[in-house]
């Protein structure tokens, strides 16, 4: 760092000190608000003072990422959110379809469905630009199997890039924006999700699977929060929109159940691990509700919006997930205030860790100790599980250690390491 020693130590004196302030007071709103009530809350929203120091902090970032001493600089000044705000908002783009490969391997794409996208692979910290024709990926829940789509067709792969399974021509519809790839454990049939459609991509063809329409020429607009998930012994679909129901499939796409949203908008969808529950989540603004339904008596099961029904269980009352995951023992929430949040299946909440920004994408190692968390604002986070916190500035209680987060900003030649 070109900057005095003297005035790094006076710039990582006040980083630290109006950090820890400000983490403490969020925790402390946080925890009474959450055991309290919020509405008994009369204290102010807490602030970050340091929005001044951002410009000096990221230069100072950039080049101690330049010199290699990115360790020395995280000591000095652990990261924030906060005071970055406004660069976010103007360098930060999304980070999706995020899925591990192997080791500490993962691949992820940057933009959304309507960008120019690009995808990378990240192993340890050693970034590798993918082939420029990739506009999505996805791994299958079971047998390594990967695919990757191109403008025009979809491939699955036995492992990464390994021997072809299947190739699969992509419905002929206007733009198609892929919003998110899930494929069955053989590689020989896709779930597509897209704002004009979620199509199921077989050996017999194309179907849509959602919307329904008596008359699919009737249906030419596009769908708004579109979204699927596929259990993973690839026996029962979920899909939904904005103003559909959660409909219930069977692996052909034929409806077996539905069900209501219990908030506004129906806006994402997961199944357990071990597939014995199905959870649903449905928006409004900022917030939602997550659902647990029983999946061992779906077949023909309705449940009316808005209800007060024995035959679901509510998991959370607060996140509008935008990711998530299942673990062999509960769920991890992606939201879009900027927490991630672990669950149960009986709905305790387990704990909650805060990343900044809308959560857009989500991958964990096969032995579930370590998380990649993407968001938003252009970074990826890589959290160790129950390793303890790292430092002091953590918002939220879970005990988990970042090891680094990579920031993929707009403009920048090079990815910096925090």
């Amino acid at each position: 760092m070109n900057t005095s020693s003297h005035t790094i130590q006076t710039l990582s004196s006040e980083w630290n000190s109006k950090g820890l302030l400000y983490a403490n007071d969020v925790n402390e709103m946080v925890e009474f608000g959450e055991t309290l009530g919020w509405e008994n809350w009369k204290g102010l929203e807490p602030s970050d003072q340091r929005d001044h120091l951002a410009d000096q902090i990221l230069s100072l970032l950039k080049q101690a990422n330049k010199n290699g001493d990115t360790e020395c600089f995280r000591n000095l000044f652990p990261p924030a959110h906060a005071p970055f705000i406004k660069i976010f908002e103007k360098l930060g783009q999304s980070i999706e379809d995020m899925c591990f490969i192997k080791d500490n391997m993962i691949a992820f794409i940057i933009g959304t469905s309507y960008q120019k996208r690009e995808a990378y692979s990240l192993s340890e910290r050693s970034v590798e630009k993918l082939p420029e024709y990739i506009v999505s990926i996805g791994k299958s829940h079971k047998n390594e199997i990967f695919a990757i789509a191109d403008a025009e067709k979809i491939t699955t792969y036995n492992g990464w890039f390994g021997n072809i399974i299947s190739e699969f021509p992509l419905p002929e519809v206007k733009k198609l924006p892929i919003s998110k790839l899930i494929f069955f454990n053989d590689g020989l049939s896709v779930l597509l999700v897209s704002s004009e459609g979620i199509y199921l991509l077989s050996a017999k063809g194309n179907s849509m699977i959602h919307p329904v329409s008596g008359n699919e020429e009737e249906f030419i607009s596009t769908i708004d929060m579109e979204h699927a998930a596929l259990s993973c012994d690839n026996k029962l679909i979920v899909v939904g929109d904005q103003c559909s129901e959660h409909r219930i499939l069977d692996q052909n796409g034929c409806e077996v159940a539905e069900i209501g949203p219990q908030c506004s908008y129906p806006h994402f969808a997961l199944f357990s691990n071990d597939g014995k529950q199905v959870v649903l989540n449905s928006c409004h603004l900022y917030n939602g509700i997550s659902i647990g339904v029983s999946t061992k008596d779906i077949y023909g099961l309705k449940i009316e919006a808005y209800s007060e029904d024995d035959r679901f269980i509510v998991i959370d009352e607060d996140c509008r997930v935008y990711a998530a995951l299942t673990t062999s023992s509960y769920y991890i929430f992606g939201d879009a205030g900027g927490y991630i949040k672990a669950f149960d299946k009986e709905g305790k909440k387990l704990w909650r860790y805060y990343l900044g920004s809308t959560i857009t994408g989500m991958t964990i190692s096969e032995d579930e100790k370590t998380l990649w968390v993407g968001s938003c604002t252009g970074i990826i986070h890589k959290l160790l599980l129950n390793r303890g916190k790292r430092d002091s500035h953590t918002i939220g209680n879970g005990n988990h250690f970042e090891e680094f987060r990579m920031i993929f900003w707009k403009n920048e030649p090079q990815p910096l390491i925090w």
